[in-house]
């Protein structure tokens, strides 16, 4: 009996993680409207906006990023952009440079000596004339890889006019999908978080986590990154559920990212974003604890993918004292077998040319929920530094 219990409790909590949950999530969103209090383009309170971004040995896509954040239809006056560069060796420094003389927006901060993603976004904000820090004026974060549209700025500031939202995250977009690698699983996963997000934030105003590639704050709902912050993305939207302001993803706020295409890439960043996400666990345990939306979609959509691994454990060990039962728990045992075996029989059927897109479906399960466990283990023996190289990209 016990056996039983635990192997269907694990069965339901990732079937509940991964595909439940986002179905009652369309089923309370049937006729829920979207934030209808926005800014318009030509409204002369558009707030202010301070783009803020964190570089490090960027060459390769810094000049695009540049041309897209100031070819927009954002008014350039009042639009300031803050990039610091976390000690970078290649050109980056050069090109920003550049452009620095060309926009008198562009505040660049050359950085010498590496301090982290987050110890450079705190000395960035730090940078901001405090009489910016005004209840109207936003805070875009994002990364170099990311490119805006024309719109993208204006589309994640419009929702700022009503008060009780404190941060819009924008829809990533991903290119240069391959076939023979994980860029295509990859981009089913961010397809299905960028629902699940959109979804959150139109039912309760609470989406758990805006990506970190680009997301909109309102100034006044900063807060300083702690020491050796792994997710600071996931830290800073955290704080704003914990203060009970609204958290939304808007559809039209579009960026575009190239995603890794390399298992072995994708491993390294999932591992160290989970090290990171069970920082976030801990400082934020008293969301667990209020038993309303934002517990439901915190436990739902994280806690319970977090825990991914130990699901997986615990229903292959009880299945195995289910073996003599049913039936039924045979046909379980040989499924999870090769479900696990999975990785192997893609690289296999991989280096021979084949590549079959249901079973590198479960490759990639498989392998991101040990890229968690291990993830966990970097938390357990402690986080030491969040300085980190940025994963490798299609066009590295």
């Amino acid at each position: 009996m016990i056996a039983t219990i635990i192997f269907w409790l694990c069965v339901l909590a990732m079937f509940h993680s991964y595909i439940f949950y986002l179905l009652l999530l369309k089923l309370f969103s049937i006729g829920k409207k979207e934030n209808e209090i926005v800014f318009e383009m030509n409204d002369v309170q558009l707030p202010n906006v301070f783009v803020i971004l964190s570089v490090y040995n960027e060459e390769k896509v810094i000049r695009e990023k540049l041309e897209s954040l100031f070819n927009t239809s954002y008014p350039l006056n009042k639009l300031q952009v803050y990039i610091g560069s976390d000690n970078s060796t290649d050109n980056t420094n050069s090109i920003i440079s550049a452009f620095a003389s060309k926009y008198p927006q562009l505040n660049f901060y050359p950085f010498k000596e590496r301090g982290g993603k987050s110890n450079v976004l705190n000395k960035l904000v730090n940078f901001i004339p405090q009489t910016a820090n005004a209840v109207n004026d936003i805070f875009i974060f994002t990364d170099a890889n990311v490119m805006f549209t024309s719109e993208t700025i204006y589309q994640l500031s419009k929702h700022f006019k009503n008060t009780a939202i404190a941060q819009v995250g924008a829809s990533i977009l991903n290119k240069g999908i391959k076939q023979n690698g994980i860029s295509f699983q990859e981009n089913s996963y961010i397809n299905m978080e960028n629902n699940i997000k959109f979804l959150e934030g139109l039912n309760w105003g609470c989406m758990v986590g805006a990506f970190g590639a680009c997301y909109a704050l309102r100034a006044d709902v900063w807060k300083q990154i702690p020491p050796n912050q792994l997710m600071e993305d996931f830290y800073l939207s955290m704080n704003v559920l914990a203060k009970n302001k609204k958290a939304i993803l808007e559809r039209k706020a579009v960026c575009f990212e190239d995603v890794s295409n390399e298992i072995g890439e994708e491993f390294k960043r999932k591992a160290r974003i989970q090290a990171g996400n069970f920082q976030n666990l801990f400082s934020f345990l008293k969301l667990l604890l209020r038993f309303d939306a934002i517990t439901f979609c915190f436990f739902s959509h994280k806690v319970l993918r977090w825990l991914g691994p130990l699901f997986i454990l615990l229903a292959y060990a009880a299945n195995i004292f289910l073996l003599t039962n049913s039936q039924f728990y045979r046909l379980a045992f040989v499924v999870q077998n090769l479900l696990l075996l999975s990785p192997v029989i893609d690289w296999i059927l991989k280096r021979i040319g084949i590549h079959l897109i249901l079973l590198r479906f479960a490759s990639y399960f498989i392998m991101m929920n040990i890229a968690l466990a291990k993830g966990f283990v970097m938390y357990s023996n402690g986080i030491e530094t969040n300085v980190w190289n940025h994963t490798k990209r299609n066009l590295d």
